[in-house]
């Protein structure tokens, strides 16, 4: 049996630096990891459309998780055979784990009420209010803006009344999740329950490996990914408190920020460099 790795990364304040999203220095590492037939995986609350860019600028085609764990989507002929239960659409297998976007809107309008004013979100948000709110260019902000199975939104008020509408939105049935900037709102799915189902897809289709995943992230909606995964890294983040985790064994915390403590872990983890 050979034993081969699985890199399962976030990007905001992972991958990409929190403020710049920049990911020059993470360059260097990402060449060796492809040297090495390692696949790094977005694992992320961007979408689908967000993602065509980034992967090409990063350099990977490799499948890739979108929305907090909402869909999986696997280029076509990256396996084999098609894997079960996936569609088939835009040159991608697709393994859906959420209802559409439209549902969840659905959820928050009967919310509005309630918590007027207390509460943004995208479909109600101009291109230059994501803008405002995320530092994404105008092209990047509408990209963002292409929901297809959850919504961010942008909390307004104070914490006491975010609890309260929290579990507003649990009783209706969702799984809010907070990331960086947003409360992400979708079903019963996560960055964990993706990075299962793909881990295993990888070992189904490629019998003579066994795979360790790597997880790598910064923030609370990283948390069901880290605890999923055989080896979680928390990375330091300039505005948040490292994610708390259940798993006790092979937790690492980097020093530095972003990218940069993104390649000083993998690099320590992999290369022992």
């Amino acid at each position: 049996m050979n034993n081969s790795i699985l890199v399962f990364s976030d990007l905001d304040g992972t991958l990409l630096d929190h403020h710049t999203y920049s990911f020059s220095a993470a360059v260097p590492t990402l060449s060796k990891l492809a040297e090495h037939d390692i696949p790094v995986i977005p694992t992320t609350s961007k979408t689908y459309a967000e993602l065509k860019q980034i992967r090409n600028d990063l350099g990977l085609d490799t499948p890739f998780i979108v929305e907090n764990g909402a869909a999986i989507f696997i280029p076509i002929g990256f396996f084999t055979e098609q894997p079960k239960d996936t569609v088939e659409k835009n040159g991608f297998w697709i393994k859906e784990f959420s209802k559409p976007v439209s549902y969840w809107r659905a959820l928050l309008g009967q919310l509005k009420t309630d918590f007027e004013g207390k509460f943004n979100h995208f479909a109600n948000m101009s291109t230059s209010e994501i803008v405002d709110a995320t530092g994404l260019s105008d092209e990047q902000a509408e990209q963002a803006g292409a929901r297809e199975y959850g919504e961010p939104i942008l909390w307004l008020s104070d914490q006491d009344t975010k609890i309260q509408f929290l579990k507003a939105l649990e009783r209706l049935g969702a799984k809010p999740l907070q990331g960086g900037r947003f409360l992400h709102l979708s079903g019963q799915c996560d960055k964990g329950k993706a990075l299962l189902w793909l881990k295993e897809l990888f070992e189904i289709t490629h019998s003579d490996n066994t795979y360790t995943s790597i997880a790598l992230g910064d923030g609370q909606n990283d948390v069901a990914m880290l605890n999923a995964a055989d080896i979680a890294v928390r990375i330091l983040s300039p505005v948040n408190e490292p994610p708390t985790l259940t798993k006790e064994n092979d937790v690492h915390t980097t020093k530095r920020f972003g990218p940069e403590g993104w390649a000083d872990s993998l690099n320590q983890i992999i290369f022992n460099c």
